[in-house]
């Protein structure tokens, strides 16, 4: 069926323990900004991207689920692991110049295990 509606980017929100705490680690070692935050909710930018952080309390109730993945998508993906490798993100071993599904990529966790990979898609 061909005449589905668009639909627009994926804003993904990950958990979080520690909003405040979280804010300034995404800003020294990613580059997101804040665009609001209080103790419970926050929203990150960079460059028209998106972030969300949820206030979890790690509890049975309310499991904080570390371990949510993220992908991004960079037309230049070098760039970007130099910027994370001089931002202390990143070792500089930590590229993968070419993965067998045809990206170059790399990873890191986030102060409660969220695993965010940057990749290229290879032509």
């Amino acid at each position: 069926m061909n005449n589905q509606t668009p639909l627009g980017p994926i804003v993904p929100v990950l958990p979080s323990q520690d909003i405040a705490r979280d804010l300034a680690w995404y800003k020294e070692k990613t580059g997101f900004e804040q665009v609001f935050a209080d103790s419970m909710y926050a929203v990150l930018q960079r460059n028209g991207l998106y972030l969300h952080l949820q206030w979890h309390a790690d509890t049975p109730e309310d499991p904080l689920l570390g371990g949510s993945v993220i992908r991004i998508v960079t037309r230049d993906v070098r760039a970007v692991f130099e910027e994370f490798v001089k931002r202390g993100t990143v070792a500089p071993d930590k590229l993968i110049p070419q993965t067998a599904w045809g990206t170059s990529e790399f990873g890191f966790y986030d102060l409660n295990r969220n695993a965010i990979f940057i990749l290229e898609i290879l032509s």
